[in-house]
């Protein structure tokens, strides 16, 4: 085929889209950085790894099992998710990864002409889906390292369908308090569709922060993701789902792709749900390693933020690609922030103290090299 004729093909919007280049297996890298071991701090996945049960579930996991298709809509998991929230299972939808059902919500309501409205620094899914199906975002940008509320509500119009929220937001860590986010939703009047991403809900304790879930019967227009991938451990098994109001529900339902996240991934999800043990022995950990980092990196005269979530990000006096790489060398691996506009930032995800005292005695190793 001739690059003419591919050229051709291809949408307009696709060819200004660049690829998201993901990092190469963790043998590979030692090998090409010649490290021997290497901590794992660039996706902010769990450190203690997933809870009792649900290791357990893995652990038995019987291989004929996988010759049989799961169930097409998660329809026991989705059960439990409504006991758990005092919910209809069909207010649930379940899939492979947050990704999936961020992609199923923007198909759902957006047409050619139609853009959403999101933060320019913000989790970049949101921008990229609705980039590469053919529709426009609006990117506002942050205030004091927070969600724009004015800014957002300023830049709607006729086209305008969904505005996504990150709460708390991946990468700054700041957090839409329950006031303001009421205030926000009761501006909106229903007419546009709000997405609240709660990826990081569990990790949060601020008396103020909202409970996304608990406001859908007042908003019927609000849309609530979470994951199992953060606080529950279970990233490899890629799960996610969404919450909202049944009517909603049952249009988004109809761009869902069935059978997309497989029966261990469903199981595993059961048996975690509302471990409460699993998530206080997170948030300890969280808490006592983003103090260390604190004080480390202010010793270090190094500015950070990330007050919730499981990330910190911390400003250097250098190319955050050049640090990766440097301390990639040192078996640091960490996530550069440039290509998420925040040049000379990285991304620090919270893990075990072994992995912080390594972290900070590269960083220290790096600084003064």
């Amino acid at each position: 085929m001739s690059k003419a004729f591919l050229d051709r093909l291809v949408p307009s919007y696709i060819k200004r889209f660049q690829a998201y280049i993901p990092a190469k297996p963790d043998d590979e890298l030692c090998r090409i950085f010649g490290c021997e071991r290497l901590y794992r701090l660039n996706n902010n996945e769990n450190p203690l790894g997933p809870p009792p049960a649900a290791r357990e579930v893995i652990r038995r996991f019987e291989p004929f099992r996988a010759s049989v298709y799961p169930s097409g809509d998660a329809f026991h998991l989705r059960c439990e998710l409504a006991d758990r929230f005092g919910l209809h299972p069909d207010q649930f939808l379940v899939g492979n990864g947050a990704n999936e059902v961020i992609s199923f919500a923007i198909k759902a309501f957006c047409e050619k002409g139609d853009n959403i409205i999101t933060a320019d620094k913000t989790f970049a899914v949101y921008e990229w889906v609705a980039t590469f199906s053919g529709f426009e975002a609006r990117l506002i940008p942050l205030k004091d390292w927070a969600f724009d509320y004015r800014g957002m509500l300023d830049a709607i119009d006729e086209k305008t369908k969904i505005l996504f929220l990150c709460n708390p937001n991946n990468p700054t860590g700041t957090y839409w308090s329950r006031e303001l986010l009421c205030d926000f939703l009761d501006r909106i009047g229903g007419r546009q569709i709000v997405v609240i991403d709660e990826a990081y809900f569990e990790f949060v304790e601020e008396e103020d922060y909202p409970d996304g879930i608990e406001l859908l019967s007042r908003y019927p227009n609000l849309v609530v993701f979470r994951t199992f991938s953060k606080m529950y451990g279970l990233a490899g098994l890629r799960i996610g789902y969404l919450a909202a109001d049944r009517e909603v529900v049952d249009i988004i339902r109809r761009t869902c792709v069935v059978y997309s996240v497989n029966v261990l991934a469903q199981e595993a999800a059961r048996a975690a749900l509302g471990d409460e043990e699993h998530i206080l022995m997170t948030r300890e950990l969280v808490r006592t390693e983003k103090a260390f980092l604190n004080r480390e990196l202010k010793r270090m005269g190094l500015q950070c933020i990330g007050d919730q979530g499981s990330y910190l990000m911390i400003r250097l006096p250098m190319s955050d690609t050049l640090a990766y790489r440097r301390l990639m060398s040192r078996g640091v691996m960490i996530r550069t922030m440039t290509g998420f506009r925040f040049p000379n930032w990285i991304r620090l995800s919270i893990g075990r103290h072994q992995a912080m005292e390594a972290f900070i005695e590269a960083l220290e190793t790096l600084l003064r090299g």
